[in-house]
Formats: C-alpha cells, structure tokens, sequence
C-alpha cells in the first residue's frame, strides 16, 4: 500500500490485511485535504469479499498494493477488529461515501466526476447529487461500452476525457475488479486526482436499485438485502464463498486477540 501521504491515520491489520482505522467523515477529510494541496490517491473500500480474495489470491494483493487508503466496507470486519482487540472506529462504505464525498466537496468547491454505472445511472446521479447540493462541480460523466477496456481508442477517448476534466475525484462504478484495473492504468495520468472505486453505487443514489434500510445496515444484513435482489448473481459471493470466509474471519480474530500478549 503506497503510504506517501497517509503516515499519520492509523491503521489496523485484519488477517495480514492493512486497513486504516478512520471514520467516513475523516476519510472524507483526508481525501479532500490532500486534493487541495495537489496530492491524489486511491481508496479502496474492502468488504467480506473483498477482503477473502486479498487473503486468498495474489493477483488481488498485487493489483491492490497499489492504493493509498484502505477504508473497511462491511459489518464483519468491523466485527472481527472488536473481537481482535482493534477496533475499527466505524464501516466507510463506498456507497456512503459516494454521497459524503461529493457533498463536502460541493462545499469546497471541488469537482466530481462519475465514470462507469449501469445504462444511465450515472447521469440520474448527476442529477440527484446536484439537487441535493446545488454547488457541485461535476466535471464529467463517461460511460464506456461494454469491453471498453480491450479497445485502445476507447481508452485513448476516457484518458482525454479525463485529461481535459482534471477532476479532483473520479467515482468509478464497474464492479471489481474491473474497477480497481482501470484505476491502477489511468491513476498516474493525473496525479492530483482522487479515485474511489463503488461499484454499483450509482444505481443506489439515483435509486433504480433500493439499498437495504439503514437498520438492516447497521445489524449486518445488507448481504441478505442484495442476494434477495439479485440470487443468481450474487449467490456463490455471499452464500458459498462469504459465509465460510466470514466465519473464518471471525474465529481467527479471536485467536488472534488471545494470542497476543496482555499489557
């Protein structure tokens, strides 16, 4: 994880994993601080699966080395850092902070732009973020065909898009890691920038996908929500796959918590 400008927040480790042990509001702060003073980054937003593959897979490590900050998007990390004796402070969502980053950023005159999401989420989003704050600054929205990636003048039209923009933070909302791809090519093309990978976030802000309620949120349930909405997609990731890991996860930070030394 590159640390250049981010020595001073303070940082767990979950199952070899490094993530900083901030509140939305701080990543929040931190993120537009930097920009401010011309320093860019990239967040990553682990949650359950995420967190299994960093774990699990070295491609995903190396892709991921790359990032800046890393904020945990998911009850059971925060769950396995209380049992581990370090607790993380609160969930950082990349869907909430795909609200609280352009509201704050409204007010600081600083711009937005929104890249990927489903049909035309991104625009309705556009829409919904500049009526909820009046002086946002969107500098562009691009949604790319699909196999974008493959085809060297798409990417040449994104890169000078994004070249003319000079956004100070770039949502891109293409699943993972699809997302964290693209990011890692293009960050260095503009070194002032912020980029936040969200997934499908731009569908919950302008609503054409329901998010959970908050108090399913706050219980851990979002999953349920999600697999509900979409089981033969997300099925294997939550069910198969998610449930092992998570219960994995949990009983390793409680070996973890009493293996270590008592002060």
């Amino acid at each position: 994880m590159h640390e250049t400008h981010t020595t001073t927040l303070p940082t767990i480790r979950l199952m070899g994993v490094t993530l900083h042990a901030i509140t939305q509001k701080q990543c929040v702060d931190h993120i537009l601080d930097q920009s401010q003073v011309g320093h860019g980054g990239w967040v990553i937003t682990p949650n359950l699966d995420h967190l299994r593959r960093l774990v699990r897979d070295a491609d995903t490590r190396e892709l991921y080395s790359g990032a800046d900050m890393m904020v945990a998007d998911g009850m059971p990390l925060i769950w396995a850092s209380r049992l581990q004796g370090t607790p993380l402070p609160e969930r950082v969502a990349g869907s909430d902070l795909t609200n609280s980053l352009p509201a704050e950023a409204a007010k600081r005159g600083q711009s937005v732009y929104l890249l990927g999401g489903a049909g035309d989420a991104a625009k309705k989003a556009a829409d919904v973020l500049m009526q909820r704050h009046p002086n946002l600054i969107i500098a562009g929205i691009h949604v790319p065909a699909f196999g974008f990636e493959k085809d060297p003048s798409q990417m040449a039209a994104l890169e000078n898009a994004l070249l003319d923009a000079k956004p100070d933070i770039v949502l891109v909302a293409l699943g993972s890691p699809k997302q964290e791809v693209l990011i890692k090519t293009l960050r260095d093309k503009l070194p002032g920038t912020w980029w936040l990978g969200i997934g499908i976030s731009f569908s919950f802000v302008c609503g054409d996908v329901q998010r959970a309620p908050r108090w399913i949120q706050k219980l851990g349930l979002e999953w349920i929500h999600r697999l509900m909405q979409e089981p033969k997609r997300l099925f294997r990731r939550y069910v198969i796959d998610g449930v092992p890991f998570g219960i994995a996860l949990l009983t390793n930070s409680v070996w973890s918590r009493l293996g270590r030394p008592s002060a």
